[in-house]
């Protein structure tokens, strides 16, 4: 049975965040001076012994992982087979586990050794110069791990998208256009995650406006016939206005949403903005969902998670070894599960999601040059649509 978790406001996050910085004086940096410095390089141990890791992390004892998806459990059950190390894997709100590892950083009485990421801004703006979380690269492992993947450590990529009913639309996707979704006949009808609380989705909004305005005025070209006008400061922006004015339904997770769109039961079309780990759910409980083939301009977007250390973890060597794990075939598999990418560069994807055939040409991507951008601007979004949604 599934706990439900308390999302965690990404305002008191913040908050909590700085009021827990291990540095506080008089000459100590600012948070935004800090997310303006290099960031630290990764750990490399460059004379790593795998067996000498093994042996080394089973004196150690057990370790705990945090993360976003549920797969996590997956995860821990075979790296607990593989090495005969107990671990426990956690399922957590990126938001609720940030401020769990940095409170507990600060009171020097951490439990979470390590830590899987969806929430790139934070970890780059906050975490890592803080000193809370560490990069820790396998050196086997390096000269398959794309340097743009390296600091910090990509584990995988997975993927939101536009997904809906094919008993209800056997025809395919009832919308073709992202713009589609603000016209008064879905007002009401696409279901998705409560950005204020899915720093993945705030992220979507502030990449888009970085790198995606130009897709998004061919769009609205290509639909209505005439350049688009707008008051706001981009077409991201009058984009993301109108989606929230249209009022979607929010959730609080993408269970929910893909309850909403593809259960058997369902007799109302609704277009469901989610996470394709939840394409499972056709063969687990009978759904029918798929992605939104051919949708101008892209059917959803992609985004990083990535894989941290805990700077004062007490099991060091198990927390490294579980870094390892993740990065190879063996690991990543079960986090990949429905669709996916590993950040190495020898693991190829295991599944591909219906109607997501074309990883690279149907998605939005995260450009991870980006991460701080994303974070510096996240209130703004946030304020944005809280006032559009009303």
């Amino acid at each position: 049975m599934r706990r439900t978790r308390k999302i965690v406001p990404l305002a008191l996050l913040a908050l909590a965040v700085a009021a827990c910085a291990p540095s506080t004086g008089p000459d100590a940096p600012s948070s935004a001076t800090r997310a303006e410095q290099p960031l630290p390089g990764p750990s490399i141990d460059a004379s790593l012994d795998l067996d000498a890791l093994v042996a080394a992390a089973k004196k150690e004892g057990g370790l705990l992982v945090y993360d976003s998806s549920g797969d996590i459990e997956e995860v821990a059950k075979a790296f607990t087979a593989k090495y005969g190390i107990p671990m426990e894997g956690v399922k957590s709100d990126t938001p609720q586990t940030a401020e769990k590892m940095t409170r507990e950083h600060a009171a020097g009485n951490v439990t979470i050794d390590a830590a899987m990421y969806e929430d790139g801004g934070v970890l780059v703006g906050q975490l890592i110069p803080q000193g809370v979380a560490q990069t820790w690269v396998p050196a086997d492992l390096k000269d398959q791990i794309p340097a743009e993947n390296q600091n910090p450590l990509l584990a995988l990529s997975k993927a939101t998208v536009f997904a809906y009913n094919t008993k209800l639309s056997p025809g395919g996707c009832p919308i073709k256009n992202v713009w589609d979704l603000t016209e008064p006949q879905w007002a009401g009808k696409l279901v998705m995650q409560d950005p204020l609380g899915k720093p993945t989705v705030l992220s979507f909004f502030t990449q888009l406006d970085a790198h995606g305005n130009q897709a998004l005025e061919q769009a609205y070209q290509a639909k209505y016939g005439k350049p688009l006008q707008t008051e706001e400061k981009s077409a991201a922006y009058e984009w993301v206005k109108r989606i929230s004015a249209n009022k979607p339904v929010l959730t609080g997770s993408d269970e929910d949403i893909s309850a909403a769109v593809g259960a058997p039961n369902a007799t109302d079309k609704k277009i469901g903005f989610m996470s394709i780990s939840k394409f499972r759910n056709n063969e687990d409980k009978g759904y029918a969902q798929a992605t939104c083939e051919g949708m101008t301009p892209f059917v959803g977007f992609s985004y990083p998670k990535y894989v941290a250390i805990a700077a004062k973890s007490k099991h060091p060597n198990a927390a490294k070894l579980y870094v390892h794990f993740i990065m190879t075939e063996e690991g990543v598999k079960h986090e990949i599960g429905e669709g996916g990418v590993s950040g190495n560069s020898t693991v190829k994807p295991l599944v591909t999601p219906e109607g997501l055939s074309d990883w690279k040409g149907q998605l939005f991507h995260t450009d991870p040059a980006g991460l701080l951008g994303d974070l510096r601007n996240r209130q703004t979004v946030s304020d944005f649509w809280r006032v559009n949604h009303g």
